[in-house]
């Protein structure tokens, strides 16, 4: 059976050699490493080591040395389809199966690689000759060396309809091999096309340094700015970080792996000597860019721009990444100063000007923190809770469980000392010296309050079942017929408690729309959504039963935005008081006769937020498109 090297690629990348070998032998940690005594020889003194970030294992006494799939193979003696194949259910990646379509599948895969070399060399010839005269000036102004130009096989597409199509073809390519490449644009009844005219060329390389995609940025006025390749069968732009091939290795020597936000800026920072530096193509961190960060670097370093832009992207990315945290493995993050980047940054100062400010980086828990504390009200009680509800919401998020009750642990200490609560120590926190109840010098303290069955209010009992539980999908709706409010109320719908699942996830592509792409509006919303593959999801919200004025669209704009406004935060807030509700259950055995009112005062505040939106859905007729 032949198994495709980018197959094997990504066994390695997902399963992690430690967790094999430590199948078979106690291992420790030994810095960025673990060691343990060597399975291939007897050995008292460890002498076998294991390396995650680079995906092998090596023994100094025996000089065994592979990566998992043959610790696999050589520990316990499989063969290496049955190694591949075992590795693979681990990963949870299906196990190709050797066909004629599959022998196909792979012939089509290079010549998908053979087409973008060719297409690479060609916009690098371009790039030197007559056409790229304005892409060289260009450079020049940004500063770019001849060498660094090559290092990185820059190039320049023309601006014509079909100068590239032409090219390659008289080589021997097929129209269709380049339309599946994404260097065409296919449309029916028409000649194909290039993608990219008039357009800077950078290259987009794989772990291996093949050429899988291509971006581009406009030479003149147009949009979009940049224009990266589609997804093929060779890219997946959620899983690709640009100059990953070349950041690595002296990430891993170093241990310090910049994250930035661009093509020139990862160029710029190699100029100057940061090799280390790679950045996402085009969208926000993804889950799996951050499991690839992570296999080279405990802590990539995340720089983001100074303006509230950056800062939101910040603030994605750190919640992003709560659910993957474990024991040694978390994001530190460099702001930098406003109307700045790092090419700006560096070109100014220097690749020390960039080292200084990583030399100060925020840990992840010190943005988390920041953040929620930032955007809090704080002078009344209910701000306060709503404060501390939202860190216990952020700790939850992670599903390690010894990193998650560190974080809550955190969280408690910071907002017990920014409220006050430090120095207060209620009955139940103090120190029992006995259990007769008796305290230093012969003073009595009371024990706990007997329990009031009576007073206990579940979850159960205060639901309203009138309320539509689908209320997010017309927040989303609304969100669909005004995006204009995906920038303005940011804050408040990525922190929405959303229970759909793809809602989740169309709403966080909505919010990175509305920074990447520019004059946001309806139509162009729509486009881009249904280009990331959510046209099925698109068509089934807009059949559904519409409650209220902003998803109807019949109201005035005015009016639409502010029952928007009063319906997000009220169906937020009932999610809050469902978890405060649970707490003060939890707590009614422990506490005094004040906790033991507080179910009864949250059921009596959710009955009043669902009476509102009853109201509000209420106030016109539902419609159905």
């Amino acid at each position: 059976m032949t198994i495709s090297p980018a197959f094997l690629d990504e066994i390695r990348a997902r399963v992690p050699v430690s967790a094999v070998v430590g199948r078979k032998v106690k291992l420790q940690r030994a810095g960025r490493e673990w060691k343990g005594c060597c399975p291939f020889h007897n050995e008292k003194t460890p002498s076998f080591y294991v390396n995650d970030e680079k995906a092998f294992y090596h023994c100094f006494g025996c000089g065994a040395h592979g990566d998992v799939i043959r610790f696999l193979c050589e520990a316990e003696g499989r063969t290496f389809p049955e190694a591949v194949e075992q590795l693979a259910g681990e990963a949870g990646l299906p196990m190709p199966r050797e066909t004629q379509a599959s022998r196909a599948q792979q012939e089509r895969l290079k010549g998908l690689v053979d087409v973008m070399a060719a297409a690479q060399a060609w916009f690098a010839e371009q790039l030197h000759g007559i056409a790229g005269a304005e892409a060289r000036q260009y450079l020049q102004r940004r500063g770019l060396l001849p060498e660094t130009v090559r290092r990185f096989g820059l190039g320049f597409a023309p601006d014509k309809r079909d100068a590239l199509k032409t090219a390659l073809l008289a080589k021997g390519a097929s129209e269709a091999l380049l339309v599946e490449a994404g260097l065409l644009i296919a449309v029916e009844e028409r000649a194909s096309y290039d993608r990219f005219r008039n357009r800077l060329i950078f290259p987009i390389r794989d772990g291996r340094g093949r050429i899988i995609a291509f971006g581009g940025r406009i030479l003149g006025e147009g949009q979009p700015k940049y224009l990266n390749s589609p997804d093929t069968p060779l890219f997946d732009k959620g899983r690709t970080l640009y100059n990953l091939d070349l950041a690595a290795p002296p990430a891993r020597k170093t241990g310090s792996l910049f994250v930035v936000e661009g093509y020139m800026d990862v160029i710029t920072l190699a100029q100057a000597g940061l090799d280390a530096a790679v950045a996402p193509l085009g969208t926000a961190l993804t889950e799996e860019h951050l499991r690839r960060l992570w296999r080279i670097t405990p802590e990539p370093i995340l720089c983001f721009d100074g303006d509230s832009a950056g800062q939101r992207a910040a603030i994605r990315a750190a919640h992003r990444a709560l659910p993957l945290l474990e024991a040694g493995r978390s994001l530190r993050f460099v702001t930098l100063p406003e109307g700045q980047d790092p090419d700006d940054l560096v070109r100014g100062g220097g690749a020390g000007a960039l080292t200084a400010l990583a030399g100060k980086a925020e840990p992840l828990v010190d943005l988390l923190w920041r953040s929620e504390v930032e955007t809090a009200q704080l002078t009344t009680p209910e701000g306060r809770a709503a404060l501390r509800q939202s860190l216990l919401g952020r700790a939850a998020a992670i599903a390690d469980r010894t990193v998650q009750d560190l974080y809550r642990r955190e969280f408690l200490n910071r907002f017990d000392t920014l409220t006050g609560r430090g120095a207060q120590q209620t009955w139940r926190e103090r120190p029992q010296e006995n259990t007769a109840g008796w305290r230093g010098r012969g003073r009595f303290q009371p024990g706990p309050p007997p329990v009031r069955q009576e007073t206990r209010v579940s979850l159960q009992q205060i639901r309203n079942p009138k309320i539509p539980p689908s209320t997010e999908h017309e927040i989303v709706l609304g969100l669909l017929e005004h995006p204009e409010w995906l920038d303005r109320y940011h804050e408040e719908i990525e922190r929405f408690p959303y229970v759909d699942p793809e809602m989740a996830r169309l709403v966080g592509h909505m919010l990175e729309a509305s920074i990447r792409v520019p004059d946001l509006d309806k139509t162009r919303l729509d486009h881009t959504l249904t280009a990331d593959g959510f046209g099925r999801v698109l068509a089934g919200l807009r059949t559904r039963k519409k409650q209220y004025s902003f998803s109807r669209g019949e109201t005035n704009p005015e009016q639409a935005e502010a029952d928007f406004v009063h319906v997000l935060h009220a169906v937020t807030r009932l999610y809050a008081l469902d978890a405060e509700l649970a707490e003060a259950n939890a707590a009614i055995q422990l506490d005094d006769n004040e906790t033991l009112l507080r179910p009864m005062r949250i059921a009596q505040e959710r009955a009043t937020i669902e009476r509102e939106l009853l109201d509000l859905a209420a106030s016109g007729p539902a419609l159905r498109t």
